[in-house]
């Protein structure tokens, strides 16, 4: 079935529904048909204005050539005697049977993929400066796995508490204040396993939380699904009833809220604002929406923008210049970004992991409407540049405890498609842990579960619009605003920690 609408992310939305058989069935016309029935009548029934969707167009062609080649043949060797309303009867009663095959097939249980138990190995770098990779093998997101993520980076003097007292995992250089406003950048474009653990999402603000000093900010967990494509073609939900996690029904939403009335944790899902155009506080705008650079750049023709919002406890928040006062009309640095990926295919780029992730910071419709999709610059290295001229992630946490090592499929990703690694991982080098990852996680699991096309997770392929190529593209990026990022092992110091088993 070919759905053609100018995103790659809106062809995956229908992919999402089909995702395991759709390569084995795409070449089976009755199949594709059928399903397209279905697909049309169920996404169409309570809301006929979603017939002028593409998605939905698509299918009401693949519905019309099946009903025409399939069912009004087999309507024609009915016996006379039967009248049209039997015959239409026999029909629908043929297309109930195999409608309720179809949805008893995809509900029966299945059993869970194996876990690929990965041997993952430390190194020190061979060449200064040098980026750090830190790696927790083992842990499913609800055993300690963020503890031992912290304790391992602090072992090596990245400290994950800024305090003016110095002790275990905090200090002057530390990255996270008792007073910051910590915004944690999920994925919530996709459900099932194509979204940020939420196990994972609530040790993290449990982290945060626990600072040595008493927290005394606020967390904000958000994102944007761009109001378009995902798991149901409408965008984001941080109310996804398949999440993934050991409790399947444990959403976004679910974690935040178990923190509600002791602390300050909220979400913002940026889907609201995504069609907004305005301009920034101190320019007098206290709305809420996004800003857009009128201009393209050169380089990656992406216009760079990002959203500026009011949060749930009052907070004024601009994601490029900081937490903004009205009462002094000034900005402050205490806005810092954990940017908390999936590690996971891309049918287009190759690789989901940390650069790619601040797609879900941009606005792809006001950009797009401008004539420079930012989904289109990525190959260009786009993100690179969002990444820097916006607010650049203090911390990058990697999400592979589930990923998608099918080359092409992603970024929709089942419970039956995806592969369990237990792996987390850590860099402030958002280029270098892609990079790693990439490399030693999602092209070894690839291998070893017989994928083909595995080139396009590889790093060192070079070829236009590759993963390895427009990983290159926003290294260059980043480095020219002065940051320390690498594509270069010998300039990674890799640091595992294996996660005993629980008893």
């Amino acid at each position: 079935m070919q759905i053609r609408d100018g995103s790659t992310d809106q062809i995956m939305g229908l992919h999402t529904l089909l995702e395991k058989p759709v390569h084995r069935i795409r070449q089976n016309a009755f199949a594709v048909g059928l399903l397209s029935l279905i697909w049309f009548l169920l996404r169409t029934g309570t809301k006929p204005s979603r017939a002028a969707y593409p998605c939905q167009r698509a299918a009401a062609a693949n519905s019309y050539v099946w009903l025409t080649v399939f069912v009004l043949p087999f309507l024609s060797t009915v016996p006379r005697g039967f009248t049209a309303r039997r015959k239409l009867l026999i029909s629908a009663a043929i297309v109930a049977v195999l409608a309720s095959s179809l949805v008893i097939y995809e509900m029966w249980p299945r059993p869970q993929p194996p876990i690929v138990a990965l041997t993952l190995t430390g190194k020190s770098a061979a060449s200064q400066p040098a980026s750090d990779i830190f790696v927790v093998n083992g842990t499913s997101g609800t055993d300690g796995g963020v503890t031992q993520l912290i304790n391992l980076m602090g072992e090596h003097e990245l400290l994950f508490y800024r305090s003016s007292a110095f002790g275990k995992n905090r200090g002057q250089i530390g990255l996270f204040a008792r007073d910051d406003v910590v915004l944690v950048k999920v994925n919530s474009q996709w459900q099932e396993r194509g979204g940020t653990n939420t196990d994972l999402l609530r040790a993290l603000i449990r982290a945060i939380l626990d600072h040595p000093d008493g927290f005394v900010g606020e967390i904000v967990v958000a994102d944007n699904g761009q109001a378009q494509a995902g798991s149901t073609n409408s965008g984001g939900s941080f109310s996804w009833g398949k999440s993934n996690a050991e409790d399947n029904s444990q959403s976004v939403q679910k974690v935040v809220d178990s923190f509600a009335g002791s602390y300050r944790v909220s979400t913002y899902l940026w889907d609201a604002i995504t069609t907004k155009t305005v301009k920034e506080y101190s320019e007098g705008d206290l709305e809420d929406g996004y800003i857009v650079n009128a201009t393209t750049n050169p380089r990656t023709g992406i216009k760079v923008s990002y959203p500026k919002f009011k949060t749930k406890f009052g907070t004024y928040v601009s994601f490029k210049h900081g937490i903004w006062n009205p009462e002094t009309r000034t900005y402050n640095n205490k806005l810092k970004v954990i940017n908390v990926p999936v590690l996971k295919s891309h049918s287009a780029y190759g690789v989901t992991a940390s650069v790619k992730h601040y797609m879900g910071v941009v606005s792809d419709i006001l950009t797009s409407r401008l004539g420079a999709s930012s989904h289109q610059s990525v190959g260009k290295g786009g993100m690179g540049t969002e990444m820097v001229e916006t607010r650049y992630p203090t911390l990058n946490i990697l999400d592979a405890i589930w990923v998608n090592a099918n080359p092409g499929m992603g970024p929709a990703t089942s419970y039956r498609t995806a592969t369990r690694v237990n792996v987390i991982a850590a860099s402030t080098d958002p280029v270098a842990i892609d990079y790693w990852a990439a490399k030693y996680i999602l092209l070894q699991v690839a291998r070893i579960r017989g994928y083909s096309g595995t080139s396009s997770f590889d790093p060192s392929n070079n070829a236009e619009g590759s993963f390895g190529n427009w990983l290159r593209l926003s290294l260059e990026e980043i480095r020219k605003a002065g940051y320390q990022v690498t594509m270069d092992e010998a300039y990674m110091n890799i640091y595992v920690e294996h996660l005993p088993p629980s008893s």
